[in-house]
This record gives structure tokens, sequence and C-alpha cells, in this order.
């Protein structure tokens, strides 16, 4: 719509095919310093060159961003992966929020947050949620090199 900020609505839709990646499951914000620095080394296992790492950093951004939003708001049982698509890496992280779809924030004061799910939108080639066996999935593609 006119006036609303990029990616401020999440479509309903489920991601496209991706083969076998990395899965971790959550279960608080403290684990996220150790499971970003597996992603790091697994991504910098799958690519090389100065343009992978800088795509690799939007990949642990956008993937620190929904796994803390699921273990933040999404009522537990959070599973979240990591894996490769063709042109892309699908991050995907589910949690027990079935009911309550992806909400950027707005009309909030950038200075408080939440503006994370903004920021995954303009980031990635596509982007949406759906509901799968009972658990709200959110997910984003992010362009490999």
């Amino acid at each position: 719509m006119a006036g609303e900020p990029a990616g401020s609505s999440w479509p309903s839709s489920p991601p496209p095919p991706a083969g076998d990646g990395w899965n971790w499951e959550l279960s608080s914000v403290a684990e996220l310093p150790r499971v970003r620095q597996d992603l790091r080394r697994g991504l910098a296992a799958a690519a090389s060159g100065h343009t992978a790492a800088e795509l690799d950093e939007a990949v642990v951004l956008a993937f620190d961003e929904m796994a803390s939003n699921a273990l933040r708001h999404g009522g537990g049982q959070v599973h979240a992966q990591v894996r490769p698509t063709p042109e892309a890496w699908l991050i995907e992280v589910r949690d027990a929020a079935a009911s309550r779809p992806p909400q950027p924030a707005v009309g909030r004061d950038p200075s408080q947050g939440g503006l994370g799910l903004y920021l995954i939108a303009e980031m990635a080639q596509d982007h949406g949620w759906h509901v799968s066996d009972g658990q709200k999935a959110v997910w984003a593609l992010l362009p490999r090199s």
C-alpha cells in the first residue's frame, strides 16, 4: 500500500523447496551467539570470496532477528534452520504461536526497536509465513554468492 514502509506486510505462503542444511532447537536467546558462530562457519565453508562474506553476514543478521523474535514472542518450541536453494539461503524459524502472524512495528520510534522484520524484507529476495503442524513458520530467502 502507498505510504507503508516496504515489508510492512508478510504474505502468508509456504517457502520454496530447499536442500539439506543446518537445524537448531532453541530455548533461550542466550544460545544465539553460539548458533551464529556455527552458522558463520557453515556459510564460510559453503562459499568463498569477499562478496560471499558480505552476503553471509546478511544471512546471519536475518537469522538472528528471526530466531530472537521467535524466542521472545513465539511461545516456545523454536526450531530454526538454514537451507540452500539454487540461488538463495532459505531461513525458516518455527514457533508455537501459530495464531500470531509476523507483526512488523507500525508507528513506533525506531529507538524502541521492532524494525527487524522490515530489514529482513528489504534484504530478502522473498519472504513469508505459514502454519504447518500447529506451528507458525516465518521464512526469508537471502541471496547466495
